[in-house]
Protein backbone atom coordinates (compact mmCIF):
# COMPACT_ATOMS: atom_id res chain seq x y z
CA UNK A 1 0.00 0.00 0.00
CA UNK A 2 1.11 3.52 -0.59
CA UNK A 3 2.25 5.69 1.68
CA UNK A 4 -0.67 8.15 3.55
CA UNK A 5 -2.90 4.90 3.54
CA UNK A 6 -4.14 3.29 6.32
CA UNK A 7 -4.36 -0.28 8.32
CA UNK A 8 -6.96 -1.30 11.02
CA UNK A 9 -7.93 -4.65 11.94
CA UNK A 10 -8.80 -6.62 8.77
CA UNK A 11 -9.14 -3.34 6.85
CA UNK A 12 -7.18 -1.36 4.79
CA UNK A 13 -7.82 2.20 3.39
CA UNK A 14 -6.19 3.93 0.43
CA UNK A 15 -7.47 7.23 -0.18
CA UNK A 16 -5.03 7.82 -3.00
CA UNK A 17 -6.53 4.96 -4.93
CA UNK A 18 -9.99 5.86 -3.41
CA UNK A 19 -10.45 2.04 -1.75
CA UNK A 20 -11.00 0.69 1.25
CA UNK A 21 -10.51 -2.92 1.16
CA UNK A 22 -11.25 -5.77 4.10
CA UNK A 23 -9.21 -8.92 3.75
CA UNK A 24 -7.69 -7.80 0.00
CA UNK A 25 -11.39 -7.67 -1.01
CA UNK A 26 -13.16 -4.30 -1.88
CA UNK A 27 -15.83 -2.96 -0.25
CA UNK A 28 -18.34 -0.60 -1.84
CA UNK A 29 -18.25 2.80 -0.90
CA UNK A 30 -19.64 6.03 -2.99
CA UNK A 31 -17.03 8.94 -2.78
CA UNK A 32 -18.44 10.98 -0.32
CA UNK A 33 -18.35 8.38 2.36
CA UNK A 34 -15.39 7.29 1.66
CA UNK A 35 -14.00 10.51 1.99
CA UNK A 36 -15.52 11.15 5.63
CA UNK A 37 -14.01 7.38 6.53
CA UNK A 38 -10.46 9.06 5.77
CA UNK A 39 -10.94 11.92 7.60
CA UNK A 40 -12.03 9.89 10.77
CA UNK A 41 -9.18 7.68 10.35
CA UNK A 42 -6.85 10.31 9.47
CA UNK A 43 -7.11 11.80 13.35
CA UNK A 44 -7.85 8.25 14.75
CA UNK A 45 -8.41 9.00 18.69
CA UNK A 46 -9.32 12.57 18.02
CA UNK A 47 -12.98 13.94 18.04
CA UNK A 48 -14.36 14.89 14.64
CA UNK A 49 -17.10 17.94 14.90
CA UNK A 50 -20.06 18.03 12.67
CA UNK A 51 -18.84 21.76 11.14
CA UNK A 52 -15.44 19.46 10.34
CA UNK A 53 -17.46 16.56 8.44
CA UNK A 54 -19.55 19.67 7.03
CA UNK A 55 -16.52 21.65 6.24
CA UNK A 56 -14.37 18.71 4.46
CA UNK A 57 -16.51 16.50 3.52
CA UNK A 58 -19.33 18.05 1.84
CA UNK A 59 -17.22 21.74 1.25
CA UNK A 60 -19.91 23.44 2.53
CA UNK A 61 -22.89 22.56 0.83
CA UNK A 62 -25.49 22.60 3.01
CA UNK A 63 -26.64 19.79 4.22
CA UNK A 64 -28.84 18.34 7.03
CA UNK A 65 -27.83 16.70 10.35
CA UNK A 66 -29.70 13.46 8.47
CA UNK A 67 -27.05 13.28 5.93
CA UNK A 68 -24.27 12.94 8.46
CA UNK A 69 -26.33 10.19 10.38
CA UNK A 70 -26.80 7.94 7.32
CA UNK A 71 -23.17 8.43 6.42
CA UNK A 72 -21.96 7.35 9.56
CA UNK A 73 -24.60 4.53 9.79
CA UNK A 74 -23.64 3.41 5.88
CA UNK A 75 -19.76 3.31 7.67
CA UNK A 76 -20.94 1.24 10.50
CA UNK A 77 -22.74 -1.11 7.99
CA UNK A 78 -19.78 -1.68 5.99
CA UNK A 79 -17.31 -2.14 8.88
CA UNK A 80 -19.25 -4.29 10.87
CA UNK A 81 -19.76 -2.34 14.07
CA UNK A 82 -22.34 -1.73 16.24
CA UNK A 83 -23.35 2.09 17.47
CA UNK A 84 -24.76 0.88 20.69
CA UNK A 85 -20.66 -1.15 21.43
CA UNK A 86 -18.97 0.66 18.75
CA UNK A 87 -15.66 -0.49 18.02
CA UNK A 88 -14.48 1.76 15.26
CA UNK A 89 -16.69 4.86 15.49
CA UNK A 90 -17.77 6.18 18.74
CA UNK A 91 -20.47 8.91 19.18
CA UNK A 92 -19.88 11.72 20.70
CA UNK A 93 -23.66 13.21 21.52
CA UNK A 94 -24.20 16.81 20.23
CA UNK A 95 -20.49 16.98 19.08
CA UNK A 96 -19.93 14.50 16.50
CA UNK A 97 -18.14 11.48 16.29
CA UNK A 98 -14.24 9.63 17.20
CA UNK A 99 -12.91 6.74 15.34
CA UNK A 100 -11.39 4.55 18.25
CA UNK A 101 -9.81 1.69 16.77
CA UNK A 102 -6.03 0.77 16.34
CA UNK A 103 -4.86 2.34 13.37
CA UNK A 104 -1.07 1.84 11.37
CA UNK A 105 -0.26 4.12 9.20
CA UNK A 106 1.81 3.13 6.04
CA UNK A 107 4.53 4.76 5.71
CA UNK A 108 5.64 5.79 8.72
CA UNK A 109 8.06 2.85 9.29
CA UNK A 110 6.12 0.85 11.84
CA UNK A 111 5.88 -2.62 11.84
CA UNK A 112 3.90 -4.81 14.12
CA UNK A 113 5.20 -7.90 15.46
CA UNK A 114 4.24 -11.45 14.08
CA UNK A 115 1.01 -12.07 14.80
CA UNK A 116 -0.29 -8.67 15.97
CA UNK A 117 -2.63 -8.09 13.73
CA UNK A 118 -3.84 -4.58 14.77
CA UNK A 119 -0.09 -3.52 15.02
CA UNK A 120 -0.01 -4.54 19.42
CA UNK A 121 3.24 -4.12 20.40
CA UNK A 122 5.21 -5.33 23.39
CA UNK A 123 5.52 -1.86 24.85
CA UNK A 124 1.64 -2.15 25.03
CA UNK A 125 1.45 -5.73 25.98
CA UNK A 126 4.22 -5.22 28.98
CA UNK A 127 2.21 -1.55 29.77
CA UNK A 128 -1.35 -3.68 30.60
CA UNK A 129 -0.19 -6.66 31.94
CA UNK A 130 2.00 -4.46 34.15
CA UNK A 131 -0.68 -2.31 35.18
CA UNK A 132 -3.20 -5.19 36.06
CA UNK A 133 -0.66 -6.88 37.77
CA UNK A 134 0.05 -3.73 40.48
CA UNK A 135 -4.08 -3.76 40.37
CA UNK A 136 -4.22 -7.13 41.34
CA UNK A 137 -1.28 -6.08 44.57
CA UNK A 138 -3.76 -3.63 45.36
CA UNK A 139 -6.41 -6.02 45.60
CA UNK A 140 -4.42 -8.27 47.71
CA UNK A 141 -3.64 -5.56 50.12
CA UNK A 142 -7.17 -4.95 50.62
CA UNK A 143 -8.23 -8.56 50.92
CA UNK A 144 -4.72 -9.18 53.41
CA UNK A 145 -5.69 -6.37 55.90
CA UNK A 146 -9.16 -7.93 55.73
CA UNK A 147 -8.31 -11.24 56.71
CA UNK A 148 -5.72 -9.64 58.82
CA UNK A 149 -7.58 -7.89 61.30
CA UNK A 150 -9.93 -11.04 61.66
CA UNK A 151 -7.54 -13.16 62.49
CA UNK A 152 -5.85 -10.81 65.16
CA UNK A 153 -9.07 -10.29 66.57
CA UNK A 154 -9.09 -13.71 68.64
CA UNK A 155 -6.79 -14.94 71.16
CA UNK A 156 -3.28 -15.94 70.24
CA UNK A 157 0.11 -17.12 72.12
CA UNK A 158 1.95 -14.88 73.62
CA UNK A 159 4.78 -15.21 71.03
CA UNK A 160 2.77 -14.06 67.88
CA UNK A 161 1.18 -10.70 68.48
CA UNK A 162 -1.44 -9.15 66.67
CA UNK A 163 0.56 -7.14 64.69
CA UNK A 164 2.19 -9.92 63.54
CA UNK A 165 -0.84 -11.67 62.52
CA UNK A 166 -1.86 -8.89 60.30
CA UNK A 167 1.62 -8.31 58.37
CA UNK A 168 1.93 -12.54 58.12
CA UNK A 169 -1.62 -12.70 56.07
CA UNK A 170 -1.42 -9.53 54.38
CA UNK A 171 2.06 -10.10 52.67
CA UNK A 172 0.64 -14.15 52.05
CA UNK A 173 -2.89 -12.64 50.48
CA UNK A 174 -0.38 -9.82 48.91
CA UNK A 175 1.93 -12.30 47.60
CA UNK A 176 -0.72 -14.63 46.26
CA UNK A 177 -2.65 -11.60 44.21
CA UNK A 178 0.18 -10.59 42.44
CA UNK A 179 0.97 -13.60 41.24
CA UNK A 180 -2.97 -14.73 40.08
CA UNK A 181 -3.12 -11.28 38.77
CA UNK A 182 0.16 -11.06 36.85
CA UNK A 183 -1.27 -14.30 34.99
CA UNK A 184 -4.52 -13.37 33.90
CA UNK A 185 -3.39 -9.68 33.11
CA UNK A 186 -0.62 -10.73 30.91
CA UNK A 187 -2.98 -13.52 29.28
CA UNK A 188 -5.74 -10.56 28.61
CA UNK A 189 -2.70 -8.37 27.33
CA UNK A 190 -1.54 -10.82 25.04
CA UNK A 191 -5.03 -11.61 23.58
CA UNK A 192 -4.08 -8.13 21.69
CA UNK A 193 -1.92 -10.33 19.35
CA UNK A 194 -4.54 -12.18 18.42
CA UNK A 195 -6.00 -11.98 14.77
CA UNK A 196 -9.42 -9.49 14.89
CA UNK A 197 -9.24 -9.72 18.64
CA UNK A 198 -12.29 -10.57 19.55
CA UNK A 199 -14.39 -10.98 22.91
CA UNK A 200 -13.38 -14.56 22.81
CA UNK A 201 -9.81 -14.40 22.88
CA UNK A 202 -9.83 -11.71 25.34
CA UNK A 203 -11.75 -14.00 27.79
CA UNK A 204 -9.41 -17.00 26.82
CA UNK A 205 -6.20 -15.18 27.42
CA UNK A 206 -7.83 -14.37 30.86
CA UNK A 207 -8.27 -17.82 31.59
CA UNK A 208 -5.26 -19.36 30.18
CA UNK A 209 -3.00 -17.30 32.36
CA UNK A 210 -5.67 -17.75 35.58
CA UNK A 211 -5.16 -21.70 34.62
CA UNK A 212 -1.72 -21.45 34.31
CA UNK A 213 -0.49 -19.65 37.44
CA UNK A 214 -3.09 -21.49 39.44
CA UNK A 215 -1.93 -24.56 38.46
CA UNK A 216 1.55 -23.65 38.92
CA UNK A 217 1.34 -22.31 42.43
CA UNK A 218 -1.21 -25.28 43.57
CA UNK A 219 1.47 -27.90 42.83
CA UNK A 220 4.69 -25.87 44.26
CA UNK A 221 2.56 -25.33 46.98
CA UNK A 222 1.49 -29.17 47.89
CA UNK A 223 5.41 -29.86 46.78
CA UNK A 224 6.74 -27.70 49.33
CA UNK A 225 4.17 -28.66 52.54
CA UNK A 226 5.22 -32.12 51.92
CA UNK A 227 8.77 -31.61 51.47
CA UNK A 228 8.39 -29.57 54.96
CA UNK A 229 5.86 -31.14 56.86
CA UNK A 230 5.39 -34.50 55.35
CA UNK A 231 1.78 -33.58 54.60
CA UNK A 232 0.08 -31.63 52.30
CA UNK A 233 -3.76 -29.71 53.62
CA UNK A 234 -5.14 -31.25 50.25
CA UNK A 235 -7.17 -29.23 47.61
CA UNK A 236 -6.24 -25.88 47.77
CA UNK A 237 -6.98 -22.84 44.93
CA UNK A 238 -5.25 -23.75 41.73
CA UNK A 239 -5.91 -24.17 37.88
CA UNK A 240 -9.26 -24.32 38.23
CA UNK A 241 -10.41 -21.97 40.32
CA UNK A 242 -8.02 -19.57 38.79
CA UNK A 243 -9.10 -20.46 34.98
CA UNK A 244 -12.56 -19.77 36.36
CA UNK A 245 -11.76 -16.46 38.05
CA UNK A 246 -9.18 -15.33 35.22
CA UNK A 247 -12.03 -15.74 32.43
CA UNK A 248 -14.28 -14.08 34.19
CA UNK A 249 -12.11 -10.92 34.34
CA UNK A 250 -11.25 -11.33 30.91
CA UNK A 251 -15.02 -10.86 30.32
CA UNK A 252 -15.04 -8.00 32.55
CA UNK A 253 -12.20 -5.99 30.33
CA UNK A 254 -14.20 -7.22 27.12
CA UNK A 255 -17.22 -5.20 28.56
CA UNK A 256 -14.77 -2.26 29.52
CA UNK A 257 -13.36 -1.92 26.31
CA UNK A 258 -15.58 0.04 24.04
CA UNK A 259 -14.52 3.57 23.45
CA UNK A 260 -13.06 6.39 25.92
CA UNK A 261 -14.80 4.29 29.09
CA UNK A 262 -13.77 5.35 32.42
CA UNK A 263 -11.93 3.50 34.74
CA UNK A 264 -14.69 3.87 37.51
CA UNK A 265 -16.91 1.92 34.64
CA UNK A 266 -14.99 -0.29 33.54
CA UNK A 267 -13.84 -1.60 37.28
CA UNK A 268 -17.68 -1.71 38.07
CA UNK A 269 -18.05 -4.42 34.83
CA UNK A 270 -14.84 -6.70 36.19
CA UNK A 271 -15.85 -6.56 39.13
CA UNK A 272 -19.73 -7.41 38.95
CA UNK A 273 -18.22 -10.54 37.02
CA UNK A 274 -15.37 -11.81 39.09
CA UNK A 275 -18.04 -11.21 41.95
CA UNK A 276 -19.91 -13.74 40.20
CA UNK A 277 -16.81 -15.87 39.69
CA UNK A 278 -16.27 -15.82 43.28
CA UNK A 279 -19.97 -17.14 44.34
CA UNK A 280 -19.62 -19.55 41.67
CA UNK A 281 -15.71 -21.34 42.95
CA UNK A 282 -16.95 -22.34 46.33
CA UNK A 283 -20.38 -23.62 44.68
CA UNK A 284 -18.70 -25.97 42.54
CA UNK A 285 -16.26 -27.02 45.03
CA UNK A 286 -13.64 -24.77 45.09
CA UNK A 287 -11.82 -22.57 46.99
CA UNK A 288 -10.13 -18.96 47.11
CA UNK A 289 -7.56 -17.26 49.32
CA UNK A 290 -10.45 -17.15 52.36
CA UNK A 291 -11.07 -20.87 51.59
CA UNK A 292 -7.57 -22.02 51.03
CA UNK A 293 -6.99 -20.28 54.45
CA UNK A 294 -8.95 -22.09 56.47
CA UNK A 295 -8.22 -25.46 54.96
CA UNK A 296 -4.87 -24.98 55.81
CA UNK A 297 -5.57 -23.58 59.94
CA UNK A 298 -7.86 -26.83 60.12
CA UNK A 299 -5.51 -29.40 58.19
CA UNK A 300 -2.65 -28.63 61.40
CA UNK A 301 -4.18 -28.54 64.56
CA UNK A 302 -1.16 -26.58 65.81
CA UNK A 303 -1.83 -23.30 63.64
CA UNK A 304 -2.69 -20.42 65.27
CA UNK A 305 -4.67 -19.59 62.48
CA UNK A 306 -8.27 -19.51 62.68
CA UNK A 307 -11.34 -17.64 60.57
CA UNK A 308 -14.42 -18.06 62.96
CA UNK A 309 -14.65 -14.09 63.52
CA UNK A 310 -15.05 -14.21 59.91
CA UNK A 311 -18.08 -17.13 60.15
CA UNK A 312 -19.34 -15.06 62.63
CA UNK A 313 -20.40 -12.13 60.96
CA UNK A 314 -22.52 -14.53 58.43
CA UNK A 315 -23.96 -16.29 61.49
CA UNK A 316 -21.80 -19.42 61.25
CA UNK A 317 -19.75 -21.41 63.43
CA UNK A 318 -16.38 -21.83 61.95
CA UNK A 319 -15.69 -20.93 57.93
CA UNK A 320 -19.02 -22.36 56.42
CA UNK A 321 -20.18 -22.63 53.14
CA UNK A 322 -21.54 -19.06 53.28
CA UNK A 323 -18.44 -17.63 54.50
CA UNK A 324 -17.00 -18.96 52.11
CA UNK A 325 -19.67 -17.67 49.03
CA UNK A 326 -19.78 -14.26 50.64
CA UNK A 327 -15.74 -13.61 51.03
CA UNK A 328 -15.29 -15.56 47.31
CA UNK A 329 -17.78 -12.77 46.19
CA UNK A 330 -16.05 -9.91 47.77
CA UNK A 331 -12.68 -10.92 46.37
CA UNK A 332 -13.76 -11.80 43.01
CA UNK A 333 -14.65 -8.20 43.25
CA UNK A 334 -11.50 -6.58 44.48
CA UNK A 335 -9.26 -8.82 41.90
CA UNK A 336 -11.32 -8.10 38.77
CA UNK A 337 -12.03 -4.66 39.63
CA UNK A 338 -8.93 -3.26 40.38
CA UNK A 339 -6.96 -4.96 37.64
CA UNK A 340 -9.34 -3.89 34.95
CA UNK A 341 -9.57 -0.30 36.73
CA UNK A 342 -5.93 -0.52 36.08
CA UNK A 343 -5.36 -1.64 32.63
CA UNK A 344 -8.13 0.39 31.51
CA UNK A 345 -6.21 3.60 32.92
CA UNK A 346 -3.39 2.13 31.13
CA UNK A 347 -4.71 1.81 28.08
CA UNK A 348 -6.08 5.90 28.13
CA UNK A 349 -2.24 6.30 28.94
CA UNK A 350 -1.42 4.64 26.02
CA UNK A 351 -4.01 6.39 23.70
CA UNK A 352 -3.24 10.04 25.19
CA UNK A 353 0.51 9.01 24.24
CA UNK A 354 -0.74 8.04 20.61
CA UNK A 355 -3.00 11.06 19.77
CA UNK A 356 0.17 12.83 17.19
CA UNK A 357 -0.52 14.41 14.23
CA UNK A 358 1.33 11.78 12.44
CA UNK A 359 -0.06 8.58 13.83
CA UNK A 360 -2.96 6.94 16.10
CA UNK A 361 -1.15 4.43 18.41
CA UNK A 362 -3.06 1.22 18.55
CA UNK A 363 -4.84 -0.03 22.09
CA UNK A 364 -5.61 -3.50 23.53
CA UNK A 365 -9.04 -4.38 24.89
CA UNK A 366 -10.45 -2.93 21.58
CA UNK A 367 -12.74 -5.73 20.06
Amino acid sequence: MESGGFRFERFTLDPRDRQLRRDGAPVELNARYLDALTLLVSDAGKLVSKDRFLDEVWSGVPVTDEALTQCIKTLRSRLGDDAARPRFIETVPKHGYRFIAPVERAGDGARAPAGAGKGYGWRQLLMIGGAGTLGAGLAGVIGGLFYGFAAASQPLAPEMGAASVLLVLMWLTIAAALMGGAGVSFGIAAAGFAPGHSSLWTIVGGAIGGMLVGGIVKLLGLDAFNLLLGQSPGDITGAAEGAMLGGAVGFGAWLASPGSISPRRGAGYAAVAGGAAGILIPLAGGRLMGGSLDLLARHFPDSRLRLDPVGGLFGERGFGPVSQMVTGALEGMLFGGCIVGAMVLARRSLAAGGRQPSRAQPLPLQR
